[in-house]
């Protein structure tokens, strides 16, 4: 199945710019695309930047990691609810106050590498399971309508969003 891109009404404007940085049209293909380039792309970030910030307040490269890791185990869930059809409203959530518990200084950038590559793999699992109808099923999160197929884009783009941020900040 070759599901496209959702247009504007699918999603809070905010995310637009996640889902813009997203090149291939075919989500599956582009998840699946995606996965690979980002693994890589953990394995090349040098041992000694894990604990890194490039300013005082500012999260650390492993910190960072584990917010892409968190917002997209966050994503895959309301993908969840909204394509088996639960209209429940969904609360948003405070990246902020994750971080401290994160335990990010204890992991090596290798597991986080591992944590990384096996949430993807649930989530294209999650997504491969859906049928056309759950791909365009929506629902309300952070008091925003978002469809199934948005939040796959949105999983890819907040991924790349941080690692530009990695990329032009930390190294």
């Amino acid at each position: 199945m070759n599901m496209t891109k959702p247009t504007a009404g699918e999603y809070a404007p905010y995310y637009g710019t996640y889902i813009d940085r997203v090149q291939n049209d075919n989500l599956l293909e582009a998840l699946h695309q995606h996965t690979d380039e980002f693994i890589e792309f953990i394995c090349r970030i040098p041992a000694h930047k894990g604990d890194y910030a490039y300013a005082t307040g500012k999260w650390t490269v492993k910190e960072v990691l584990l917010h892409i890791i968190d917002a997209e185990r966050i994503f895959a869930y309301r993908a969840l609810r909204f394509g088996r059809n639960d209209q429940t409203e969904l609360p948003g959530f405070e990246e902020n106050d994750y971080v401290p518990y994160s335990n990010a200084a204890a992991r090596s950038l290798l597991s986080l590498q591992e944590e990384f590559a096996a949430v993807r793999q649930a989530t294209l699992t999650l997504f491969r399971s859906f049928d056309e109808s759950a791909w365009m099923r929506s629902g309300v999160a952070s008091k925003n309508p978002m469809s199934v197929r948005a939040l796959g884009f949105v999983i890819i783009g907040h991924a790349e969003h941080h690692r530009k941020v990695l990329e032009e900040r930390y190294w």
